[in-house]
Protein backbone atom coordinates (compact mmCIF):
# COMPACT_ATOMS: atom_id res chain seq x y z
CA UNK A 1 0.00 0.00 0.00
CA UNK A 2 2.76 2.46 1.24
CA UNK A 3 4.67 1.61 -1.98
CA UNK A 4 1.43 2.29 -4.19
CA UNK A 5 1.40 5.71 -2.59
CA UNK A 6 5.15 6.31 -3.36
CA UNK A 7 5.00 5.25 -6.74
CA UNK A 8 1.88 7.63 -7.33
CA UNK A 9 3.72 10.54 -5.65
CA UNK A 10 6.80 10.12 -7.64
CA UNK A 11 5.06 10.21 -10.62
CA UNK A 12 3.02 13.59 -9.72
CA UNK A 13 4.00 16.84 -11.22
CA UNK A 14 6.89 18.83 -9.14
CA UNK A 15 4.88 21.61 -7.99
CA UNK A 16 2.27 19.24 -6.70
CA UNK A 17 4.82 17.09 -4.75
CA UNK A 18 5.73 20.56 -3.03
CA UNK A 19 2.84 21.16 -2.38
CA UNK A 20 1.49 18.46 -0.42
CA UNK A 21 5.12 18.37 1.57
CA UNK A 22 4.47 22.09 2.31
CA UNK A 23 0.62 21.25 3.70
CA UNK A 24 2.25 18.29 5.55
CA UNK A 25 4.98 20.43 7.11
CA UNK A 26 2.68 22.72 8.29
CA UNK A 27 0.14 20.53 9.90
CA UNK A 28 2.93 18.61 11.68
CA UNK A 29 4.08 22.11 13.33
CA UNK A 30 0.80 23.40 13.60
CA UNK A 31 -0.06 20.14 15.53
CA UNK A 32 3.33 20.29 17.62
CA UNK A 33 2.45 23.90 18.51
CA UNK A 34 -0.99 22.97 19.89
CA UNK A 35 0.51 19.93 22.07
CA UNK A 36 3.95 22.06 23.37
CA UNK A 37 1.98 25.13 24.38
CA UNK A 38 -1.86 24.64 24.98
CA UNK A 39 -2.25 27.71 26.74
CA UNK A 40 -1.04 29.92 23.79
CA UNK A 41 -2.92 27.89 21.43
CA UNK A 42 -5.95 27.06 22.47
CA UNK A 43 -7.56 25.13 19.55
CA UNK A 44 -5.65 23.27 16.57
CA UNK A 45 -6.62 25.45 14.18
CA UNK A 46 -4.47 27.99 16.11
CA UNK A 47 -1.23 26.14 15.61
CA UNK A 48 -1.93 26.08 11.77
CA UNK A 49 -2.71 29.09 11.66
CA UNK A 50 0.69 30.04 13.28
CA UNK A 51 2.83 27.49 11.13
CA UNK A 52 1.05 28.88 8.10
CA UNK A 53 1.71 32.41 8.44
CA UNK A 54 5.16 32.05 10.42
CA UNK A 55 6.44 29.63 7.03
CA UNK A 56 5.02 32.41 5.12
CA UNK A 57 6.99 35.10 6.70
CA UNK A 58 3.85 37.10 7.30
CA UNK A 59 4.12 37.34 10.79
CA UNK A 60 1.49 38.79 12.59
CA UNK A 61 2.63 38.51 15.98
CA UNK A 62 -0.93 37.40 16.91
CA UNK A 63 0.42 34.03 18.46
CA UNK A 64 3.56 33.47 19.21
CA UNK A 65 5.60 30.71 21.40
CA UNK A 66 6.09 31.16 24.90
CA UNK A 67 8.54 27.57 26.14
CA UNK A 68 11.81 27.52 24.76
CA UNK A 69 10.81 23.97 23.02
CA UNK A 70 8.14 25.95 21.26
CA UNK A 71 10.49 28.73 20.22
CA UNK A 72 12.88 25.59 19.01
CA UNK A 73 10.09 24.14 16.85
CA UNK A 74 9.46 28.13 15.53
CA UNK A 75 13.07 28.04 14.46
CA UNK A 76 12.53 24.62 13.06
CA UNK A 77 10.09 25.66 11.20
CA UNK A 78 11.37 28.94 9.83
CA UNK A 79 14.45 26.53 8.26
CA UNK A 80 12.53 23.96 7.04
CA UNK A 81 8.83 25.04 6.31
CA UNK A 82 9.70 28.43 4.42
CA UNK A 83 12.11 26.87 2.31
CA UNK A 84 9.14 24.58 1.22
CA UNK A 85 6.53 27.45 0.91
CA UNK A 86 8.81 29.79 -1.16
CA UNK A 87 9.75 26.82 -3.77
CA UNK A 88 6.08 25.78 -3.75
CA UNK A 89 5.88 29.58 -5.29
CA UNK A 90 8.76 30.16 -7.14
CA UNK A 91 8.19 26.60 -8.79
CA UNK A 92 4.26 27.18 -9.16
CA UNK A 93 5.25 30.94 -11.02
CA UNK A 94 8.25 29.40 -13.12
CA UNK A 95 5.38 26.62 -13.98
CA UNK A 96 2.97 29.16 -15.35
CA UNK A 97 5.59 30.92 -17.34
CA UNK A 98 6.72 27.68 -18.95
CA UNK A 99 2.99 26.59 -19.84
CA UNK A 100 2.11 30.11 -21.26
CA UNK A 101 5.90 30.40 -23.31
CA UNK A 102 4.68 26.83 -24.34
CA UNK A 103 1.20 27.44 -26.12
CA UNK A 104 2.74 30.77 -27.32
CA UNK A 105 5.50 28.86 -29.43
CA UNK A 106 3.13 26.02 -29.91
CA UNK A 107 4.31 23.00 -28.20
CA UNK A 108 0.96 22.51 -26.72
CA UNK A 109 -1.79 20.31 -27.59
CA UNK A 110 -5.35 21.76 -28.93
CA UNK A 111 -8.15 20.12 -26.90
CA UNK A 112 -11.41 21.69 -28.76
CA UNK A 113 -13.71 20.25 -31.33
CA UNK A 114 -15.34 21.58 -34.62
CA UNK A 115 -12.79 24.19 -35.62
CA UNK A 116 -10.88 24.76 -39.08
CA UNK A 117 -6.99 23.72 -39.51
CA UNK A 118 -4.86 25.83 -41.64
CA UNK A 119 -1.46 24.48 -42.69
CA UNK A 120 1.46 26.53 -43.69
CA UNK A 121 1.76 30.41 -42.76
CA UNK A 122 2.10 32.63 -45.82
CA UNK A 123 0.29 35.49 -47.00
CA UNK A 124 -2.76 34.00 -48.27
CA UNK A 125 -3.57 32.09 -44.63
CA UNK A 126 -2.67 34.79 -42.90
CA UNK A 127 -5.14 37.15 -44.91
CA UNK A 128 -7.46 33.85 -44.66
CA UNK A 129 -7.38 33.97 -40.95
CA UNK A 130 -7.48 37.82 -40.74
CA UNK A 131 -10.75 37.75 -42.56
CA UNK A 132 -12.34 34.77 -40.31
CA UNK A 133 -11.63 37.10 -37.42
CA UNK A 134 -12.78 40.03 -38.99
CA UNK A 135 -16.13 38.30 -39.90
CA UNK A 136 -16.45 36.94 -35.86
CA UNK A 137 -17.84 34.04 -37.11
CA UNK A 138 -14.34 32.29 -37.73
CA UNK A 139 -15.06 29.39 -34.50
CA UNK A 140 -11.73 27.96 -33.55
CA UNK A 141 -8.82 28.00 -35.73
CA UNK A 142 -5.87 25.60 -35.62
CA UNK A 143 -2.75 27.08 -37.54
CA UNK A 144 -0.17 24.43 -38.28
CA UNK A 145 3.39 25.61 -39.28
CA UNK A 146 7.05 24.32 -38.67
CA UNK A 147 8.95 27.83 -39.35
CA UNK A 148 6.97 30.22 -37.31
CA UNK A 149 8.67 30.62 -33.75
CA UNK A 150 5.77 32.12 -32.53
CA UNK A 151 1.45 32.53 -32.60
CA UNK A 152 1.81 35.78 -35.13
CA UNK A 153 -1.87 36.26 -33.75
CA UNK A 154 -2.99 37.34 -30.24
CA UNK A 155 -6.29 36.61 -30.65
CA UNK A 156 -7.48 33.36 -28.08
CA UNK A 157 -9.63 31.92 -31.53
CA UNK A 158 -6.02 31.12 -33.31
CA UNK A 159 -4.21 28.21 -31.59
CA UNK A 160 -0.37 27.57 -32.80
CA UNK A 161 1.01 24.40 -33.21
CA UNK A 162 4.38 24.44 -34.36
CA UNK A 163 5.59 21.17 -36.67
CA UNK A 164 5.65 19.58 -39.92
CA UNK A 165 1.64 18.85 -40.77
CA UNK A 166 2.28 15.25 -42.05
CA UNK A 167 3.57 14.23 -38.67
CA UNK A 168 1.01 11.93 -37.00
CA UNK A 169 2.07 13.76 -33.19
CA UNK A 170 1.58 17.33 -34.80
CA UNK A 171 -1.75 16.29 -36.17
CA UNK A 172 -3.07 14.37 -33.02
CA UNK A 173 -1.80 17.21 -31.15
CA UNK A 174 -4.31 19.74 -33.27
CA UNK A 175 -7.18 17.01 -32.38
CA UNK A 176 -7.26 16.43 -36.10
CA UNK A 177 -10.22 13.86 -35.05
CA UNK A 178 -12.37 16.49 -34.08
CA UNK A 179 -11.66 18.93 -36.70
CA UNK A 180 -14.47 20.37 -39.09
CA UNK A 181 -12.45 21.20 -42.05
CA UNK A 182 -8.79 21.62 -43.00
CA UNK A 183 -6.92 23.89 -45.96
CA UNK A 184 -3.68 22.70 -46.69
CA UNK A 185 -1.85 26.05 -48.93
CA UNK A 186 1.12 25.15 -50.77
CA UNK A 187 4.41 25.89 -49.58
CA UNK A 188 5.73 28.59 -52.31
CA UNK A 189 9.57 28.83 -51.28
CA UNK A 190 9.65 24.85 -52.60
CA UNK A 191 9.76 23.91 -56.14
CA UNK A 192 6.10 23.60 -57.41
CA UNK A 193 6.27 20.03 -57.65
CA UNK A 194 8.04 19.42 -54.35
CA UNK A 195 5.92 21.75 -52.77
CA UNK A 196 2.48 19.67 -54.39
CA UNK A 197 4.60 16.65 -53.51
CA UNK A 198 4.40 17.78 -49.92
CA UNK A 199 0.87 18.72 -50.01
CA UNK A 200 -0.12 15.12 -51.02
CA UNK A 201 1.75 13.62 -48.19
CA UNK A 202 0.29 16.25 -46.24
CA UNK A 203 -2.56 14.46 -47.39
CA UNK A 204 -2.30 11.24 -46.76
CA UNK A 205 -1.55 11.87 -43.33
CA UNK A 206 -4.60 13.57 -42.29
CA UNK A 207 -6.63 11.20 -43.76
CA UNK A 208 -5.39 8.33 -42.22
CA UNK A 209 -6.15 9.49 -39.00
CA UNK A 210 -9.44 11.26 -39.88
CA UNK A 211 -10.71 9.95 -43.26
CA UNK A 212 -14.05 11.48 -43.05
CA UNK A 213 -12.47 15.26 -42.37
CA UNK A 214 -13.43 18.06 -45.43
CA UNK A 215 -9.90 18.86 -47.16
CA UNK A 216 -9.22 21.43 -49.19
CA UNK A 217 -5.81 21.59 -51.00
CA UNK A 218 -3.80 24.05 -52.98
CA UNK A 219 -2.19 22.74 -55.88
CA UNK A 220 0.70 24.28 -58.16
CA UNK A 221 0.53 21.83 -60.78
CA UNK A 222 -2.14 20.70 -62.63
CA UNK A 223 -0.79 17.26 -63.36
CA UNK A 224 -0.58 16.53 -59.39
CA UNK A 225 -4.13 17.28 -58.93
CA UNK A 226 -5.16 13.50 -59.94
CA UNK A 227 -2.79 12.45 -57.23
CA UNK A 228 -4.06 15.28 -54.62
CA UNK A 229 -7.79 13.81 -55.37
CA UNK A 230 -6.81 9.93 -55.01
CA UNK A 231 -4.75 11.10 -51.58
CA UNK A 232 -8.17 12.43 -50.79
CA UNK A 233 -8.65 16.19 -50.74
CA UNK A 234 -12.37 17.01 -51.11
CA UNK A 235 -11.53 20.37 -53.16
CA UNK A 236 -8.85 21.68 -55.02
CA UNK A 237 -8.12 25.46 -55.28
CA UNK A 238 -5.26 25.29 -58.72
CA UNK A 239 -3.67 28.85 -57.49
CA UNK A 240 -1.43 29.19 -60.96
CA UNK A 241 -4.11 27.97 -63.13
CA UNK A 242 -6.60 31.18 -61.28
CA UNK A 243 -3.50 32.65 -61.30
CA UNK A 244 -2.59 32.50 -65.07
CA UNK A 245 -6.17 33.40 -66.19
CA UNK A 246 -6.20 36.40 -64.45
CA UNK A 247 -3.35 37.70 -65.94
CA UNK A 248 -3.78 36.55 -69.08
CA UNK A 249 -7.10 38.62 -69.06
CA UNK A 250 -5.14 41.63 -68.05
CA UNK A 251 -2.43 41.40 -71.02
CA UNK A 252 -5.41 41.30 -73.34
CA UNK A 253 -6.06 44.87 -73.23
CA UNK A 254 -5.35 47.71 -70.72
CA UNK A 255 -9.28 48.65 -70.71
CA UNK A 256 -9.78 45.00 -69.38
CA UNK A 257 -7.40 45.91 -66.47
CA UNK A 258 -9.22 48.77 -65.12
CA UNK A 259 -12.87 46.40 -65.39
CA UNK A 260 -11.01 43.44 -63.49
CA UNK A 261 -10.30 45.77 -60.81
CA UNK A 262 -14.07 47.75 -60.60
CA UNK A 263 -15.15 44.11 -60.21
CA UNK A 264 -13.18 43.35 -57.34
CA UNK A 265 -14.06 46.06 -55.96
CA UNK A 266 -17.62 45.16 -55.93
CA UNK A 267 -17.02 42.23 -53.79
CA UNK A 268 -15.86 44.33 -50.87
CA UNK A 269 -18.42 44.04 -48.57
CA UNK A 270 -20.10 40.71 -49.87
CA UNK A 271 -20.01 37.51 -50.02
CA UNK A 272 -20.16 34.35 -51.94
CA UNK A 273 -23.23 31.83 -51.56
CA UNK A 274 -23.82 28.46 -52.29
CA UNK A 275 -27.83 28.35 -52.95
CA UNK A 276 -30.38 25.17 -53.59
CA UNK A 277 -32.59 25.74 -56.77
CA UNK A 278 -35.56 24.40 -55.04
CA UNK A 279 -37.50 28.11 -56.13
CA UNK A 280 -35.98 28.03 -59.72
CA UNK A 281 -36.53 24.74 -61.00
CA UNK A 282 -36.79 24.64 -64.78
CA UNK A 283 -36.23 28.18 -65.49
CA UNK A 284 -33.75 29.71 -67.25
CA UNK A 285 -30.46 31.21 -65.85
CA UNK A 286 -31.29 34.48 -67.11
CA UNK A 287 -34.63 34.53 -65.28
CA UNK A 288 -33.33 33.16 -61.98
CA UNK A 289 -30.63 35.92 -61.91
CA UNK A 290 -33.51 38.53 -62.83
CA UNK A 291 -35.19 37.36 -59.70
CA UNK A 292 -32.13 37.31 -57.53
CA UNK A 293 -31.49 40.81 -58.53
CA UNK A 294 -34.69 42.04 -57.43
CA UNK A 295 -33.27 40.84 -54.09
CA UNK A 296 -29.72 42.32 -54.45
CA UNK A 297 -28.12 39.14 -54.95
CA UNK A 298 -26.67 38.12 -58.35
CA UNK A 299 -26.03 34.85 -59.67
CA UNK A 300 -23.18 34.08 -61.77
CA UNK A 301 -22.72 30.71 -61.94
CA UNK A 302 -23.69 26.98 -61.75
CA UNK A 303 -21.94 23.97 -59.90
CA UNK A 304 -23.95 20.93 -61.71
CA UNK A 305 -22.29 17.58 -60.47
CA UNK A 306 -18.38 17.74 -60.83
CA UNK A 307 -18.44 20.85 -63.46
CA UNK A 308 -19.04 24.58 -62.63
CA UNK A 309 -20.71 26.60 -65.32
CA UNK A 310 -19.86 30.55 -65.39
CA UNK A 311 -22.76 32.59 -66.61
CA UNK A 312 -23.82 29.36 -68.87
CA UNK A 313 -25.08 30.21 -72.60
CA UNK A 314 -28.67 30.44 -73.54
CA UNK A 315 -30.97 29.05 -72.58
CA UNK A 316 -29.63 27.18 -69.69
CA UNK A 317 -32.80 25.35 -67.57
CA UNK A 318 -32.13 24.76 -64.20
CA UNK A 319 -32.31 21.22 -62.43
CA UNK A 320 -32.80 19.94 -59.11
CA UNK A 321 -29.15 18.59 -57.55
CA UNK A 322 -27.76 22.27 -58.96
CA UNK A 323 -26.39 24.63 -57.11
CA UNK A 324 -26.20 28.17 -57.45
CA UNK A 325 -23.12 30.06 -57.10
CA UNK A 326 -24.87 33.54 -55.99
CA UNK A 327 -22.84 36.96 -54.61
CA UNK A 328 -25.45 37.59 -52.12
CA UNK A 329 -25.07 41.39 -50.09
CA UNK A 330 -24.29 41.18 -46.33
CA UNK A 331 -26.55 41.86 -43.69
Amino acid sequence: MSHNFFSHFIRMPFFLRLLFIAIFVLLTFGLFAYLLEPETFTTLFDGIWWAIITASTVGYGDFVPKTILGKIIGILLILLGVGFVSSYFVTLASSTVKQQNDYIEGKIMFKGKDHKMIIGWNERSKTIIEKLLHSGKSGLIVLIDQTLQSNPFSDYHVHFIKGRANSDQILKKANIYNAKKVLITADQSKDELQADMDTILTLLAIKGLNPTVYTVAEILTSEQAVNALRAGADELIKTNLITSTVMTSCLHSSEKVDALMMLLEQFNGSRFVFQSPTAFIGKNFIETNEKLLKDGSLLFGVKRGGETIINPPHPFILKENDILLVISATS
